[in-house]
């Protein structure tokens, strides 16, 4: 059992720029505090003053520059500051928008691309030292190439009053929320593109096997010898009938009803990834079709003819008929 009082520190061991971690351990390696050690008597003035505020958030991400520029671009625009809220019922503050700059934060001079999401007249958040009244948070996000593989991602936060023009620090709350979404939507992406590489790769061993013939209509030829059924002619010759080309033609059909739906109504949103709030990278027509390359309960991950890839809603889909 440890003896009081405790010493707290920041622990930086998991934000080493060059540690590959990519864990939920780093969402509570920004600081420790004395709710950690309940037995260890403290008042709640006590257990406020132990937070260390305004450390922000700096993670060594495993993920390409281009992954992690688009998670924090599709985070920037959903419209929510996760990790604080304006009322007790709420789950995040919402009414957000994306910026080019702020001035709320110290100029940021050590490169790499920098983003900002802003909350006019928020409500006392919550998880900011002292604060309170109405003002401005803001979240930035900056993101750092290191190689080939691994990106270097800092995120802070802060809320300034509009009237009296306090800065109140975060208590990383925000940073870690905001970097939990950030982990989603790169874990979203690399698992579209990991099942879009696979699919790929058995749609085309299927083509070479001719199991699904590039024409429409299957001709006798195309057909695998063991698909074939055979029967004896008058001389003793085989005889492929024509039912057999049917039986190919649902064969395929059957196929496709798995693996290909059509879009139900006329503006269908493919979104980045699957989430309402991701980015629209197209809209679809009412009946465009589009292949099923990774299924989820609520959302499919699709390739549309013209080879773009996104994810929409199992509910704005519908069988081929």
């Amino acid at each position: 059992m440890l003896d009081c009082p405790i010493q707290f520190r920041r622990s930086t061991e998991n934000f080493a720029m060059g540690s590959p971690r990519w864990s939920a351990n780093l969402l509570c390696a920004i600081f420790v505090t004395p709710l950690l050690f309940p037995t260890c008597p403290a008042s709640a003035r006590d257990k406020k003053d132990a937070l260390q505020y305004g450390i922000g958030l700096v993670v060594n991400v495993p993920a390409a520059e281009a992954d992690v520029l688009k998670a924090v671009e599709e985070v920037v625009q959903n419209g929510v500051i996760r990790g604080t809220k304006e009322y007790a019922k709420d789950e995040f503050v919402s009414g957000a928008a994306a910026s080019s700059d702020s001035t709320l934060f110290e100029p940021w001079t050590d490169g790499g691309k920098i983003f900002y999401k802003v909350r006019q007249h928020a409500l006392d958040p919550r998880n900011f030292k002292d604060g309170g009244d109405v003002g401005t948070l803001a979240v930035r996000y900056v993101v750092m190439k290191q190689d080939e593989t691994h990106t270097v991602l800092k995120v802070d936060a802060i809320f300034v009053e509009d009237f009296r023009r306090r800065a109140h620090a975060s208590d990383g709350s925000v940073e870690s929320a905001e970097y939990k979404d950030i982990h989603d939507h790169v874990d979203a992406l690399e698992s579209m593109k990991q099942q879009a590489a696979e699919a790929e790769r058995e749609r085309q061993e299927a083509t070479e096997r001719k199991l699904l013939p590039a024409s429409s209509t299957p001709q006798v030829e195309d057909i695998p010898p063991a698909m074939q059924e055979k029967k004896v002619g008058p001389r003793g010759d085989d005889v492929s009938p024509a039912s057999s080309v049917e039986d190919l033609k649902k064969k395929v059909h059957e196929l496709q009803s798995l693996a290909e739906r059509k879009v139900k109504a006329q503006g269908t949103a493919l979104r980045s990834a699957p989430f309402q709030s991701a980015a629209s990278l197209q809209t679809l027509p009412a009946g465009a079709e589009v292949l099923i390359v990774i299924s989820t309960p609520y959302w499919f991950g699709v390739e549309t003819h013209d080879g773009q890839h996104g994810w929409i809603s199992r509910d704005e889909l519908e069988e081929l008929p």
